[in-house]
C-alpha cells in the first residue's frame, strides 16, 4: 500500500500543471531551495549585484527614484534579460542611490525608498524615507525543481498584513479587491465564464497593494504561467511564482495608487491616441452577412437616428473562414460597400484569427509554408490544431520575421477593400480539441528559443502587435490611425490594442462583473476596454440591455456583440421605450466625445487610467477598499450602474468633496454613502463640484457636423478646480508635429466673484468659434462680465444662466448675489 500511495504520488507530480502548493504540500516531499547568506557584492553603475554562497545571485537595479528592479539567478548565471512587455521606447536612466553597510545589511536608498538586504538571506524590505514598512519578504526568493520540463518554480513570498489591500491583474472576472484570493495567468478561450472562472484571457502580472495608505505595485515580468496568492493558502503570506523562467520582477512606489499605475505604464508603455471613431458606438453580431444584410442594418441606424461609427463583420464574411480572403458571394464586390458605407459615416472593422486553413490552394498557407512561418512541434511536425476553418496551422508571432509577413498581409484589407479596423480573436491560443496548443510547441521568442509553456501567455500580444504594425503601415500614408482589438495579451499590450471581456452572458451578474473587469483593465494599464453590452451569450430584457448600456457610455470601448444563435441585439430589436432611452444614451455618448478623447490623451500622454475606482482616488478612505460599482470616468464624472433587475433606487458612494447629480443639479456632500433614485431613464452620474465639462452637438457619426459652438458645463465650488480640455483633428498623425492644444479651465473664488479662467497651450484651430457656457449652482448673478466687459446673461429652459463667448476669452468673472 505504502509503494502504491508513493507512486501516485509520483504521477501527481509528473502531471503537474498548477498551483505548487495545493499540489505538493503534503503529498510529495519536494525541496525548497533557498539562496543562503551574502558573502559578496557588487556595485557597477545602476546596479547591485549580490552573490550568495556558490551560485545564487541578486541583480538589484535602481530604474528610478521609485522603481526597483529584482532579477534572481542560482545557477551561477542570469538569463538573457529581454522582455516583450517593457517598452523599447522607454528610455531608461538610471537614478542615483546610495549605499551603505551595517552589520546585518545593505541599504540602498533613493529620493523617495529605501531598500534593505538582509546579509543572512535573500530577504528584502522596501520603506519610504519616513521609515514606514511598504513591503517586507517573508522566505523571500526560493525555488524548487521542475520535475516534469526540467527548470524550476521560482517563488517570492511576502509578509501579508492584515489590512493589507490588493487589486489588478488585469480583466479577472472576480471581485474587484483580490484579498485573500489565489489567481492563475494562463491565457483561457472561456466561453460563458462567471465571477468564479480563472485563469480568464489575458495575462496581466502586476497587481497593486495598498497598506497603511501607502499604495505600491508588483510587476512580475515573466510569461511562464504564473499565480499570485494574496493571503488565501497562509493568512500572513503573499506569494507569486511561475513554472519556469527567471524570478524578475518590479517593485513600484506611489505612495498614490494612482502613481503606481502611471509608472507601470511607464514602464510598460502607453498607447497612441486613437482615431476619434473608435470612441464612437460600435455595431457587431457573428455574424452580419450577406452584403445586403450590412446594408440593411447601416440603413436601420440612419433611418431611427441612432448614432454608430462601426460594423464589425465576424468570421463568414471570409471564404470558408480562410483569413485575409472575402466570400465572393456573400460579398462580391467588397471595396465598393465599404466605400458606399463611407459615405454615411460607417467605418468596417474586420475579424482575424491566427489559425490558417491547411489548403496547398491557399495563398496565406503556401507563404506560411514556403518561409517556415508556422509553430512546430518538439520533434518537427507543424503544430496542427482545429478552429473554425478547419485542421490549421498557427503562425508564430514571437518571430520577428513571422510578425513582418503578417503585417504585411493587412495590404489589400486597408489600402485595396478600404477597412478601417482589426479585431483579434482566439489568439489565447484556442483551438478546439486541447483547448490551446500543447506544451512542446516551439516559439522563437524573438531568438530565445522557447517552449509553448514560455510563449502560450504573450502569443495573443505578438499577434495584435503585428496586426497594429501591419496597419499602422498602410495606413499612415493616408494620414490614418490604426484601431486594433485583441481578446487576449500580456502586460504592455496597450501599446498596440484596445480589448474587450469576451465570451460574456446576458445576465445581471455578467453587467456587474463587466464593471469590475473594466475597471480592473484600467489600473492595469489597459484602459481602452469594454464588454459585449447585453451579454454575447444568451438574450438580455429590454431592461438589462437598457442598464448595459447606459454603464458601456461610459466605458472606453462602447460595442454590443452578439452571438447570432442567441437572437439579436441590435437597439430597436426592444420595444420602443427601450429603444428610445437607447438612443439617448449613446446620443449622450456622442456628446460627450471631448471630455472622452481628453481623458484618453491623459492615459496616452500620463498613463492615467481612464476608469478609476473608488480605492484610486479615495486610497485614504478604508470605505473605498471594497466599493465595486461606482467608478469615475476621468476626474470629474463618477458613475453608478444599476445592476439589480427591476430596481430604480440604489445606495452609492460619493468621495469627499461636492458632487452634483447630473439629472437634476442636486449637490450632495462626499466622504459617505447616499441613496440615489434612478428610473429606467437615468444612471446615477455626479459631476465632481469645479469641474467643467465640455459637450457638443448631438451627431450620428463622428465628424458628421461641423458646429460653431462648443457647450461647457460650469459646476460651481468654493475652492479653486481645474480641468483640461485635449483637442486635435481626430484623426492623423499631424499631432505628433505639434497641431493640437490643450485648454485649462481653472474655477475660484475671489470675495464675491466666481472666476473661469482659460489658458491655451499649442496652435490647433478649432471649426467652433464661440463656446455656451452653462453654470450650475449660481442662482441670480448680479452681472457677468468675459475680459473686464460686461455681457448679457440668458436663461435655459431649467432656469440655468448661461453666457455666450468667444473661444479665445481669457477670463470670465460671475459676480454673485450676496
Amino acid at each position: 500500500m505504502e509503494n502504491q500511495n508513493e507512486s501516485q504520488v509520483n504521477q501527481q507530480a509528473d502531471g503537474f500543471e498548477g498551483n505548487y502548493i495545493e499540489n505538493f504540500q503534503g503529498k510529495a516531499k519536494e525541496e525548497e531551495f533557498f539562496p543562503g547568506s551574502i558573502t559578496s557584492y557588487e556595485k557597477i553603475e545602476e546596479h547591485m549585484l549580490m552573490f550568495y554562497g556558490e551560485q545564487s545571485s541578486l541583480e538589484l537595479t535602481v530604474i528610478s527614484d521609485y522603481i526597483l528592479k529584482f532579477r534572481f539567478a542560482h545557477d551561477g548565471y542570469f538569463e538573457d534579460d529581454f522582455s516583450y512587455a517593457i517598452d523599447p521606447a522607454y528610455n531608461f536612466t538610471p537614478a542615483q542611490f546610495d549605499m551603505a553597510e551595517t552589520k546585518d545589511e545593505f541599504v540602498i536608498s533613493t529620493s523617495k525608498i529605501t531598500c534593505h538586504l538582509f546579509k543572512d538571506s535573500f530577504r528584502t524590505k522596501i520603506t519610504d524615507k519616513a521609515g514606514n514598512l511598504i513591503v517586507e519578504d517573508e522566505k523571500g526568493y526560493h525555488w524548487k525543481d521542475e520535475k516534469k520540463y526540467g527548470g524550476n518554480v521560482v517563488v517570492t513570498t511576502k509578509v501579508c498584513r492584515d489590512d493589507e489591500q490588493f487589486y489588478g491583474l488585469g480583466d479577472k472576472s472576480t471581485r474587484l479587491n483580490l484579498r485573500d484570493g489565489r489567481f492563475e495567468l494562463w491565457g483561457t478561450d472561456c466561453y460563458g465564464y462567471t465571477q468564479d472562472t480563472d485563469p480568464v484571457y489575458k495575462n496581466i502580472p502586476f497587481y497593486l497593494g495598498l497598506h497603511n495608505n501607502i499604495g505600491y505595485g508588483i510587476f512580475l515580468d515573466n510569461s511562464f504561467r504564473t499565480f499570485f496568492d494574496f493571503g488565501g493558502e497562509r493568512h500572513g503570506a503573499t506569494s507569486f511564482w511561475a513554472q519556469g523562467g527567471e524570478m524578475r520582477y518590479y517593485f513600484i512606489y506611489g505612495p498614490e495608487l494612482m502613481s503606481v499605475s502611471e509608472r507601470y505604464t511607464m514602464l510598460t508603455g502607453r498607447p497612441e491616441l486613437p482615431p476619434m471613431w473608435a470612441l464612437g458606438y460600435q455595431q457587431s453580431k457573428w455574424s452580419y452577412y450577406p452584403e445586403s444584410t450590412v446594408r440593411e442594418l447601416a440603413l436601420k441606424f440612419r433611418e431611427m437616428q441612432i448614432p454608430c461609427d462601426v460594423i464589425h463583420l465576424d468570421i463568414d464574411y471570409m471564404n470558408g473562414y480562410r483569413c485575409f480572403t472575402w466570400d465572393k458571394t456573400r460579398f462580391p464586390d467588397p471595396a465598393k460597400m465599404i466605400a458606399d458605407l463611407r459615405t454615411q459615416g460607417f467605418k468596417i472593422v474586420v475579424i482575424i484569427d491566427p489559425g490558417i486553413k491547411v489548403d496547398k490552394n491557399y495563398f496565406v498557407y503556401k507563404q506560411g509554408m514556403d518561409n517556415d512561418y508556422f509553430c512546430i512541434r518538439a520533434d518537427g511536425p507543424k503544430m496542427k490544431g482545429s478552429v473554425w476553418p478547419g485542421p490549421c496551422y498557427f503562425p508564430d508571432f514571437t518571430n520577428p520575421k513571422v510578425r513582418t509577413w503578417w503585417a504585411s498581409l493587412y495590404e489589400g484589407l486597408m489600402n485595396d477593400d478600404g477597412v478601417a479596423g482589426v479585431w483579434n480573436d482566439m489568439n489565447e491560443p484556442a483551438v478546439f480539441e486541447e483547448g490551446s496548443f500543447p506544451r512542446d510547441v516551439r516559439h522563437d521568442y524573438d531568438g530565445h528559443p522557447c517552449s509553448h509553456r514560455k510563449g502560450h501567455n504573450v502569443y495573443g500580444m505578438q499577434m495584435a502587435r503585428a496586426t497594429y504594425e501591419g496597419q499602422k503601415q498602410f495606413l499612415k500614408p493616408q494620414n490614418k490611425r490604426p484601431f486594433t482589438i485583441s481578446r487576449s495579451g500580456y502586460a504592455g499590450l496597450q501599446r498596440f490594442a484596445s480589448v474587450w471581456t469576451g465570451d460574456n452572458m446576458a445576465t445581471w451578474d455578467h453587467l456587474r462583473i463587466a464593471n469590475t473587469q473594466c475597471q480592473r483593465l484600467s489600473a492595469s494599464g489597459i484602459s481602452f476596454a469594454g464588454s459585449d453590452v447585453g451579454g454575447f451569450i444568451g438574450t438580455p430584457s429590454g431592461e438589462l440591455y437598457v442598464r448595459w448600456v447606459q454603464m458601456a457610455t461610459f466605458h472606453p470601448f462602447f460595442r454590443t456583440h452578439s452571438s447570432g444563435d442567441h437572437g439579436d441585439k441590435e437597439p430597436w430589436v426592444f420595444e420602443k421605450e427601450f429603444t428610445d432611452i437607447v438612443k439617448k444614451f449613446i446620443e449622450f455618448r456622442y456628446q460627450l466625445l471631448p471630455y472622452i478623447y481628453t481623458v484618453f490623451w491623459q492615459y496616452a500622454e500620463r498613463g492615467t487610467p481612464m476608469l478609476k475606482s473608488l480605492h484610486m482616488v479615495t486610497q485614504g478612505d478604508v470605505q473605498s477598499y471594497y466599493r465595486e460599482e461606482e467608478f469615475l470616468l476621468g476626474d470629474h464624472i463618477l458613475v453608478c450602474p444599476m445592476s439589480l433587475e427591476s430596481s430604480i433606487k440604489r445606495a452609492v458612494y460619493l468621495p469627499k468633496g461636492k458632487w452634483y447629480n447630473y439629472w437634476n443639479n442636486e449637490v450632495s456632500e462626499g466622504g459617505q454613502e447616499i441613496q440615489v433614485v434612478a428610473s429606467l431613464q437615468e444612471i446615477p452620474l455626479f459631476i465632481k463640484a469645479g469641474s467643467v465639462i465640455p459637450l457638443q452637438p448631438k451627431m450620428q457619426y463622428t465628424g458628421q457636423i461641423s458646429f460653431d459652438q462648443l457647450d461647457l458645463l460650469v459646476y460651481y465650488t468654493e475652492g479653486s478646480y481645474s480641468t483640461e480640455l485635449y483637442e486635435d483633428a481626430g484623426e492623423g498623425y499631424d499631432y505628433v508635429d505639434g497641431d493640437k492644444s490643450l485648454k485649462t479651465f481653472t474655477v475660484d473664488n475671489e470675495k464675491d466673484i466666481f472666476k473661469l479662467t482659460q489658458s491655451v497651450e499649442g496652435d490647433f484651430s478649432t471649426l467652433y468659434e464661440s463656446y455656451k457656457v452653462t453654470f450650475f449652482g449660481i442662482d441670480k448673478p448680479k452681472k457677468v462680465t468675459v475680459d473686464g466687459k460686461s455681457i448679457d446673461v440668458e436663461k435655459d429652459e431649467d432656469g440655468n444662466f448661461y453666457v455666450n463667448v468667444l473661444k479665445d476669452f481669457n477670463q470670465i468673472s460671475v459676480h454673485k448675489t450676496k
